[in-house]
């Protein structure tokens, strides 16, 4: 089944989910961070469609999906990523989650373990105590800038979210990552409930219980998000997991070391 971009799943609420589906073979679903959509992984989707199918969800109230008023949370994405697999006939699928996605892989792997073959989390944590919170020179940054547009909100932030020196070295790529972002941006409300959703996770911690599937964390070490201290701690979690550094990679380090995380990915499906 080859499908592009702009078809979707329907929420249990009646939330429209769009939905990315390219290429064929085993199915690789790629859920994106807080107030991301697939656009985020334009450097996956495209090359990985070559060995598998890959799919990417567009969390609600982002990119082409419906944004309903809030509350949000993160088992509520979790259960719209189960609907996205099961009307795709996806399901069970490898899980890539980035940030906020690691926490709703996190949480469908314990919700709807039938749905999840393996699960990668990219610059992401477990949350509840132990886990290191996103820091306050970030939060501040972000509080300051929420009331701005879209646009000036996205050039307010989105430096953060990536290497010091990565930006130093693409200028052109950061403004085309800007570019994506805007072709489908996120509204403040949305992004306030998102965000909202991050923050009861990160505080509660995921709940207790059982995930057996196989587990690769990556993180980089200059992420200035979702410290790279989380990785440890969610090795902890998972004593059986794959722990992969990545030097000098900042929050967004699956677009700044695509061919490293790439081939993590690739070798994990055929490994699994």
């Amino acid at each position: 089944m080859t499908q592009t971009s702009d078809t979707a799943a329907t929420a249990a609420d009646g939330t429209r989910l769009a939905v990315t589906d390219l290429g064929e073979g085993d199915p690789i679903l790629f859920i994106p961070g807080l107030g991301y959509s697939s656009w985020s992984f334009t450097r996956q989707l495209g090359p990985l469609s070559s060995a598998a199918r890959v799919l990417a969800i567009d969390n609600r109230g982002t990119g082409h999906s419906d944004k309903p008023a809030g509350p949000y949370s993160i088992a509520q994405m979790a259960d719209d990523a189960f609907a996205a697999l099961t009307q795709f006939s996806a399901a069970p699928a490898h899980i890539v989650g980035t940030s906020m996605g690691g926490y709703i892989a996190l949480t469908l792997a314990l919700r709807h373990p039938e749905a999840v073959r393996s699960l990668v989390l990219v610059a992401s944590t477990s949350g509840g105590r132990g886990s290191f919170g996103v820091p306050n020179e970030t939060l501040r940054l972000w509080g300051g800038a929420a009331s701005l547009g879209p646009e000036e909100f996205a050039r307010a932030t989105m430096p953060t979210s990536l290497a010091r020196s990565w930006l130093d070295a693409h200028p052109d790529e950061y403004d085309e990552l800007i570019n994506l972002r805007l072709s489908a941006p996120t509204p403040v409300d949305a992004w306030r409930a998102q965000f909202n959703a991050c923050a009861n996770f990160l505080s509660a911690g995921l709940p207790a219980g059982a995930i057996n599937q196989p587990v690769t964390i990556i993180h980089g070490t200059a992420d200035r998000v979702v410290p790279y201290e989380n990785a440890a701690h969610l090795s902890r979690r998972f004593p059986h997991a794959s722990v992969i550094t990545l030097e000098g990679a900042g929050h967004l380090c699956w677009i700044e070391q695509a061919d490293t995380v790439n081939r993590i990915i690739l070798d994990g499906l055929n490994n699994t």
